[in-house]
């Protein structure tokens, strides 16, 4: 794991998105395509940005594969993640390969195991993920399952995580936010070739420190992200604010 750390949350989108640009040009050099799992949320706004203002990329060539969806919200919402991509990934690239969670189907396990077949077909190039301020990454909140194969499962949002989108403004109250979720499990993020996980804000910096400096452990889901060979941590000043020895992690 590699650690970044930069002055603000401006700096550190930028320089996110130049890495993830690299491996998505490098994966279509050498594939002819590249596929790539994308996250949502507020941390990701300026990433996603700057990444879908990158030159040279052909987005018709990029396979693009989401981490979670809310069971139950139409793509109408303002807090659909489907909602989101589409006007912040999709339709400013123009990419046409895309595969959604429809979390509002009648059937959601149906979707997940329908859409984790496409995306176990062949290997992801990249991986942009968050960390929550439950330490949760994609859906799967404390404790989370480190064990499972499944690519896609049908989880519980914990309360400390549906008050994070309270905070972050997608929905009004308490009682909007849908109890369940569809998401991307542990394991299947971590056989992404690389991992560029976008973590700024303050209010992030206790889970940053528990999952970069605590143990790997499944009450903090995103500390596994330290298994990985390729990944790399982009924080700024407020979210590696609690850490006691980022030089020795960044190293």
């Amino acid at each position: 794991m590699v650690l970044k750390i930069f002055a603000d949350q401006t700096s550190l989108g930028q320089a996110a998105a130049t890495q993830a640009a690299a491996a998505i040009r490098r994966a279509i050099a050498q594939h002819k395509r590249a596929r790539v799992i994308a996250a949502t949320g507020t941390s990701q706004i300026d990433f996603l940005e700057a990444l879908t203002k990158a030159d040279a990329i052909d987005w018709q060539r990029v396979e693009i594969f989401h981490l979670d969806e809310y069971v139950g919200l139409p793509i109408t919402h303002p807090a659909s993640f489907r909602k989101y991509l589409l006007e912040r990934l999709i339709q400013t690239t123009g990419s046409t390969h895309y595969h959604f969670l429809d979390g509002d189907a009648p059937d959601p396990l149906e979707v997940s195991q329908r859409i984790g077949a496409k995306l176990v077909a062949a290997p992801i190039d990249v991986a942009f993920v968050g960390i929550g301020e439950n330490g949760h990454l994609a859906f799967n909140d404390p404790p989370a399952d480190f064990e499972t194969e499944q690519p896609y499962l049908i989880v519980t949002l914990d309360e400390a995580c549906r008050r994070q989108q309270v905070g972050e403004g997608w929905f009004h109250d308490l009682s909007e936010v849908p109890r369940q979720a569809i998401s991307m499990s542990v394991r299947q993020i971590l056989k992404a070739k690389e991992i560029v996980a976008v973590v700024p804000e303050t209010r992030k910096a206790r889970a940053v420190k528990a999952c970069l400096e605590g143990a790997i452990t499944p009450l903090s889901p995103a500390s596994i992200l330290r298994t990985h060979a390729n990944t790399t941590v982009y924080l700024d000043r407020g979210s590696a604010s609690l850490l006691s020895e980022p030089e020795r992690l960044s190293s």
